[in-house]
């Protein structure tokens, strides 16, 4: 069975969570064939699509990240060639009733004003999610913002999370300690720099704590002005961009106090997961899918703009540092094979599901 991932098309001119959600996916489920403990009852073979050289049609299931970007157009494609989709929409759990509320309202308006040549990106997904067979959340408020805010049947809605590299769970500080020289405690916050990560807030909100805070990241050209406000404050240093399987960012994780992440919303952010892999406790923001049961020893979550709360939870976190086993055993169980497995199952049913009701048609279009 040949399973297509796609998604918008200039997701790889850059890196971040998606595109090793994506990579990670589609590496887990070819190695799913290899493992005895895990017989597949199909064959799957499982590829980025390159649309500019290979049919759609030619695939029997389509797995589609990103509702957004106007990915809403591969999902109309397939449906028009009878190709069934899963869809990852990666929406903000901060959807709710209200903001759909406002969102319907602007596309109206903005329907209205130009004679309906114009579509709104809440339009836009919305149309995505209606046309999937199945949609994927990562987590239970994505779950609920897809229900409450784009109408969706809670029955079509699967949750599944995002796995996790199992060298984070084995990284050690002493590679980060000796690159750099930092050897007492410190704040890590790993992601691309700009505003919306609020790199800078964080910054401002530790100046004069005495911890220096260590960016992880890539700076996109837009962003040099807010990357000098940052490499202007004395605490606060920056080591570039690290490939995901570098030892040095597993390492940072591990050598870390508190790896931060307060920004503006998440939905259910890797480098948290990570830096709870390697043992080092969280602070984060508060828009985010990522919900572990009893985690609150390890894992804080304020607001984004609330720079005294993440001073405060950060400080009170090193002040009483978790232990690691009981940190890592919060995400031990988010595996990528896992994830795969589960993804494996949903790609079987779905084909299988799609054969016998072609099959029902022929022999209704044979009996007529």
């Amino acid at each position: 069975m040949r399973v297509g991932i796609l998604s918008y098309p200039m997701l790889f001119q850059r890196a971040g969570g998606l595109q090793i959600q994506v990579r990670e996916t589609i590496a887990a489920l070819n190695r799913l064939q290899a493992q005895a403990a895990r017989p597949l009852a199909v064959q799957l073979e499982v590829q980025l699509v390159d649309a500019n050289h290979e049919r759609l049609a030619d695939f029997d299931v389509l797995h589609v990240f990103s509702a957004s970007n106007g990915t809403y157009r591969i999902v109309e494609t397939a449906r028009e060639l009878g190709v069934p989709v899963v869809l990852s929409p990666l929406l903000p759990p901060s959807w709710d009733r209200a903001s759909a509320w406002r969102a319907r309202l602007a596309d109206r308006l903005a329907g209205r004003m130009t004679q309906w040549m114009v579509q709104t990106s809440y339009a836009q997904t919305r149309r995505a999610l209606q046309l999937a067979d199945v949609v994927i959340a990562l987590g239970e408020a994505e779950r609920d913002a897809l229900v409450r805010a784009f109408g969706l049947a809670d029955a079509s809605i699967r949750v599944l999370p995002n796995g996790i590299n199992p060298h984070f769970f084995t990284a050690n500080g002493d590679l980060f300690r000796r690159t750099t020289g930092i050897a007492g405690p410190f704040v890590l916050m790993v992601g691309s720099i700009s505003p919306y990560k609020n790199q800078l807030g964080l910054a401002q909100a530790l100046g004069g704590a005495g911890l220096p805070v260590v960016l992880i990241g890539a700076a996109p050209r837009a962003q040099q002005t807010y990357l000098q406000q940052l490499l202007d404050l004395p605490h606060v240093s920056w080591l570039g961009a690290l490939g995901h399987a570098d030892p040095l960012l597993a390492s940072a994780y591990h050598a870390a106090g508190v790896v931060a992440l307060p920004s503006q919303g998440e939905v259910f952010p890797l480098s948290v997961l990570e830096a709870l892999a390697a043992g080092t406790p969280v602070v984060m923001t508060a828009h985010s899918a990522l919900d572990l049961p009893a985690s609150a020893f390890a894992l804080r979550k304020v607001r984004w703009d609330d720079g005294a709360a993440q001073r405060l939870a950060i400080t009170e976190l090193l002040a009483l540092a978790p232990e690691r086993p009981r940190v890592q055993a919060l995400v031990e169980r988010f595996t990528w094979e896992r994830v795969a497995a589960q993804l494996a199952d949903c790609y079987v049913q779905l084909h299988a599901g799609a054969a016998a009701a072609i099959a029902i048609e022929t022999r209704r279009s044979h009996a007529v």
